[in-house]
């Protein structure tokens, strides 16, 4: 079975959705290609489409840097990291597929938006991830 892009859009649509603090979601494969990403209605996104994918690279990247360390420290839950501009979350979902969040800078309570409201949504979906094959 082939990747299921209208899902992955859906997807990133319900994470959207999840919490107004979020102001971008994308879907990345394990070769860090964003395989699709959502906007918020209205947000002016501060990276070009060309920089938001080697971002995407970078974060994949550091996130396999982090997986000799798991069997001292356990798995990673999620990645996160602040800047003057936004808050940016790595989730990944198996070792195949990660969703990239991005949260206004305002939200205190980053926290709570990621373990309350994003990793529920994961779970709940977590059976369609692993049908998936990625020849990407």
């Amino acid at each position: 079975m082939g990747i299921d892009y209208e899902f992955f859009n859906s997807f990133c649509k319900s994470a959207l959705q999840k919490d107004k603090s979020i102001r971008w979601a994308g879907m990345v494969n394990k070769n860090g290609v964003i395989l699709t990403q959502k906007a918020r209605e209205g947000t002016k996104l501060l990276l070009t489409e060309e920089e938001n994918e080697e971002y995407a690279s970078s974060a994949i990247a550091r996130q396999k840097t982090r997986g000799k360390f798991e069997p001292k420290i356990g798995k990673m839950v999620y990645a996160y990291g602040r800047y003057e501009k936004l808050h940016r979350v790595t989730i990944p979902i198996n070792e195949d597929y990660y969703l990239l969040v991005t949260l206004d800078i305002e939200e205190k309570n980053f926290d709570s938006v990621v373990m309350g409201k994003v990793i529920p949504l994961i779970a709940e979906n977590k059976s369609r991830f692993i049908t998936m094959d990625d020849s990407i």
